[in-house]
């Protein structure tokens, strides 16, 4: 191993992610994988806040940034709520060393891609405003609008990680369109119902029985019934888009991507519907509730996945990036 100089060590410190770039290059599957992790974890963090919030400790740390006034960390007499709480916290550092781990690996690859790197440091920092919006949440006891706001950004996040997954796995020529416009156009319906639908059921959280605490919480002053109603109305549109997308893919005769990608948005939709169905007649067990919200973030994933299918980035063999065509294909719609 080269012996470090005091020009590196000045080096490392004024530049650390270029000291390491020089002097690492990682394969493009270490890129990939590590774009992967940040996604996982993102999901993770999905479902550990949903496990905070249905076994009622939300307020298990009472305050925040510090875990009570006196204790950065959670203390034996504050039980199981504090311990839950607390360790959501603490994932948090491990979904930061994760997205730390893709931006490095995003910076050290070869030839640099810039737009990669952005993809990365776009997590960095909503990860960090969603930490303090989190405090916030605390802070104010649990308010629905800001719980609301904070899964919101978590789903903002997901979507960030997804694009990077996707683009980490493909070169930086200029995207050839696999379908028409009018698929285009039909998918971009798909993915605004889908944020709508993810909207209203953060009404329907914040309206709904799961407070994130024991006590008595602020609740959102609407009809939760009607909310809940609005919601399965919502799901049903995604899934009939989805299920005209299919049927219209196949009469294209489009390519498998943007086939298979539908197809298993769809299997994921009727599974969670079913989940959601089971969980409104049976007075929403919190374990159900909690599959539920993972379903949420999966589903968000494979919708976000069929919409970048419908283009292609192809690299040439030595895995740079292809030059971009003189003519776009696959426009058969």
């Amino acid at each position: 191993m080269p012996k470090l100089t005091r020009a590196d060590a000045v080096a490392a410190v004024r530049n650390p992610l270029a000291f390491i770039a020089a002097r690492w290059t990682p394969t493009p599957r270490t890129v990939q994988r590590a774009a992967l992790a940040a996604l996982l974890m993102s999901v993770v963090i999905v479902v550990t806040g949903g496990a905070v919030r249905l076994t009622g400790s939300g307020l298990g740390c009472p305050t925040w940034p510090k875990c009570t006034d006196d204790s950065l960390t959670a203390t034996s007499e504050m039980g199981l709520h504090g311990a839950i709480e607390f360790g959501n916290r603490m994932l948090t550092y491990v979904l930061c060393a994760a997205v730390g781990w893709a931006i490095i690996a995003a910076r050290s690859e070869k030839p640099y891609r810039r737009s990669l790197t952005r993809l990365g440091w776009a997590q960095f920092w909503i990860v960090m405003s969603n930490a303090v919006l989190g405090g916030i949440v605390v802070l104010v006891g649990l308010n629905p609008y800001t719980v609301a706001a904070h899964f919101v950004a978590t789903s903002a996040l997901i979507a960030v990680a997804t694009v990077m997954w996707q683009r980490a796995r493909e070169g930086d020529a200029a995207p050839r369109p696999l379908v028409g416009k009018a698929v285009q156009q039909l998918v971009w319906f798909l993915v605004g119902a889908s944020v709508l639908l993810i909207l209203v059921g953060t009404v329907v959280t914040g309206a709904g029985p799961h407070a994130g605490d024991s006590s008595e919480v602020e609740r959102m002053p609407v009809n939760w019934e009607n909310v809940t109603k609005l919601h399965a109305v919502l799901a049903w549109i995604v899934v009939t888009l989805t299920f005209a997308l299919w049927f219209v893919l196949k009469a294209v005769d489009a390519p498998k991507g943007p086939l298979n990608r539908t197809r298993d948005l769809f299997l994921i939709l009727l599974a969670q519907g079913v989940i959601g169905y089971v969980q409104y007649f049976t007075d929403l067990p919190e374990l159900l509730v909690g599959l539920h919200m993972f379903g949420s973030a999966v589903t968000w994933i494979a919708v976000l996945r069929v919409l970048l299918a419908l283009r292609e980035r192809p690299q040439d063999e030595t895995g740079l990036p292809a030059p971009a065509p003189e003519a776009t294909v696959g426009t058969r719609a």
